[in-house]
């Protein structure tokens, strides 16, 4: 694994020695490692809703779709695992 420096202004190192407090992490090397993954995550999901946004329109969701999406999902679990049973949504 590789290290980066970083020698952010004042402000921010106040803000990142804030968030290690209110977060619980052992340093700012935590923090800041946080902070990348949830700006990689919101990058990606910008992609994929740019994604949709630009491909063709489909069918129009409703309750119906609703309802086979959970039925699907819970055969799916109960074929995968046994559970306890579970009340619908």
């Amino acid at each position: 694994m590789s290290t980066k420096n970083i020698s952010p202004p004042e402000t921010l190192k106040t803000f990142v020695d804030h968030q290690v407090s209110q977060r619980g992490h052992g340093t700012s090397n935590g923090s800041v490692r946080e902070l990348i993954r949830k700006d990689q995550g919101r990058l990606q999901l910008r992609e994929q809703l740019l994604t949709g946004a630009s491909s063709a329109p489909s069918a129009p969701v409703n309750a119906a779709y609703f309802d086979g999406l959970r039925d699907r999902v819970l055969q799916a679990g109960a074929s995968s695992q046994p559970q306890a049973p579970v009340d619908k949504w």
